[in-house]
């Protein structure tokens, strides 16, 4: 890494991957960051499933009506899971473990994207997170919050421009 600020102007939402596959050194190192996201009062409240069968993938892409054709091209989908009985507060746990993935992926030159299940629906209009829950067999009480999809990029986006923080959103000490 070559520092936290670079990273965070580098990483981009990535839609569009190259064939080629993630190394299971990288997919390792993703998911230890993930393991190691901070949660309310130590919850560890999230759960994780790892997708990477390309017919899983596929599937997975008609979760919602709009925005989730990028993991059909993905090499690597990882589905976050929270369980609300161990915390009030598991969508921003999960929340977080899932922005660490994206931060690490950055840091090892892959590219990801958020794809928001929670409060979505497919095309159907059935609920998005109860088309992941049954297709991966995940038990009821647990919640889908996101899939993020992971590849090597197959296409450049230009860093974020610090000149264009909307510096008048800060607000100190009063609105």
């Amino acid at each position: 890494m070559e520092n936290l600020k670079e990273l965070l102007k580098n990483r981009r939402s990535i839609r569009k991957y190259t064939e080629d596959s993630i190394s299971p050194e990288n997919v390792k190192e993703i998911l230890e960051a993930a393991l190691m996201s901070p949660t309310s009062k130590r919850s560890l409240c999230w759960e994780f499933v790892v997708i990477e069968n390309p017919e899983q993938l596929e599937k997975l892409s008609h979760c919602k009506a709009q925005g989730a054709k990028p993991i059909a091209g993905a090499k690597l989908a990882i589905v976050i899971l929270a369980d609300p009985s161990k915390s009030d507060v598991w969508i921003e746990d999960a929340s977080i473990a899932a922005i660490l993935i994206q931060l690490q992926a950055e840091d090892l030159g892959l590219g990801s994207c958020w794809i928001q299940i929670r409060n979505r629906l497919t095309e159907n209009g059935q609920s998005a997170e109860d088309y992941v829950r049954e297709m991966l067999g995940i038990p009821y009480g647990m919640e889908v919050l996101s899939i993020i999809t992971l590849g090597h990029k197959n296409e450049e986006k230009k860093p974020f421009d610090p000149d264009k923080a909307q510096w008048e959103k800060v607000h100190i000490e009063h609105w």
